[in-house]
């Protein structure tokens, strides 16, 4: 390979980075470095293939002529890299487990479950990472991935793990204040739910448009918003609001009695699925997959 051929590797990350995700900004945040830091990689590549390739669009960047191929074909190759480094930390027999996932399925599903696993294998290291940012597990260095959704994330294997459908939960005292028999499909239902607080964190993630499906506007709610949805929890069990949260997130408190749940039609494609880049698991990754199925 000549090398003399082949741009600067910062330049190459910094372009494909800003085309995938539209922004220099956005760029810069997750490469770790400044915004004009991109925007100087990104004129580089240009003065180096003498041509354009980025333009500003509104407030964000988009590729033009063959930028478009160009970031396709680096975001390929650079899945290609972190596949064979993931390879090779994997092949360390002694090396952790790496799952990422949600903070509210982390703190309030697995880590109530962990200590059965470590027990069973305590010469198996698990390494979690808590996080409600989107991860490309194709790029990280994670070997699974735990996420809500439907099931769709392209390029990966995809498998259920725990009933995700949402509902409307609150302390017994609080739900009794609803009448008997409440409909949230109808006209008297919706008037009940909009009179009651409501309690959901600043990102509000799926809870507007749970609701919209649900036939209740949440403009009409009396919301409090709250930091994370650990807040929201910690509020919605000291009666402070209803939430509306994933089956798997509250099931602690729905068989404790500590929530009740608010009857509503229920969304069953919903779920939180385990992700995983394709191909064969190791040995240590194919363990604790089973264990995940055992108690789930």
């Amino acid at each position: 390979m000549d090398w003399r051929d082949i741009p600067s590797l910062s330049a190459l990350r910094a372009f494909e980075a800003a085309a995938r995700l539209g922004s220099y900004s956005a760029a810069a945040r997750e490469l770790n470095v400044t915004h004009a830091a991109i925007a100087q990689h990104v004129r580089a590549l240009e003065a180096f293939l003498d041509q354009s390739l980025m333009l500003r669009e509104g407030r964000g960047v988009a590729t033009v002529g063959a930028g478009a191929r160009l970031a396709r074909d680096l975001g390929t190759g650079f899945a290609e890299i972190a596949a064979g480094v993931r390879a090779a930390r994997g092949a360390r027999a002694d090396g952790p487990i790496s799952l990422t996932t949600t903070q509210s399925f982390a703190e309030n599903w697995l880590m109530p479950r962990i200590a059965s696993f470590w027990s069973a294998h305590p010469g198996v290291a698990v390494s979690i990472s808590a996080e409600n940012t989107v991860i490309d597990l194709k790029r990280s260095a994670h070997h699974l991935a735990i996420r809500y959704g439907r099931g769709h994330w392209p390029g990966l294997e995809a498998e259920l793990l725990s009933d995700g459908r949402n509902l409307i939960v609150g302390t017994p005292a609080l739900v009794a204040r609803l009448p008997a028999g409440l409909d949230a499909a109808t006209d008297a239902g919706r008037r009940a739910l909009a009179a009651m607080p409501w309690l959901s964190d600043t990102k509000h993630g799926e809870f507007f448009a749970w609701l919209h499906a649900q036939g209740v506007a949440p403009e009409a709610l009396k919301v409090s918003e709250l930091e994370s949805n650990s807040m929201v929890l910690a509020g919605c069990r000291a009666g402070a609001g209803l939430s509306v949260q994933p089956f798997a997130v509250v099931e602690g408190d729905l068989s404790t009695g500590r929530l009740v749940e608010v009857p509503t039609v229920a969304d069953r494609d919903l779920g939180y699925f385990i992700l995983r880049p394709p191909g064969p698991p190791s040995d240590r990754v194919r363990l604790f997959l089973r264990w995940l199925r055992s108690v789930a």
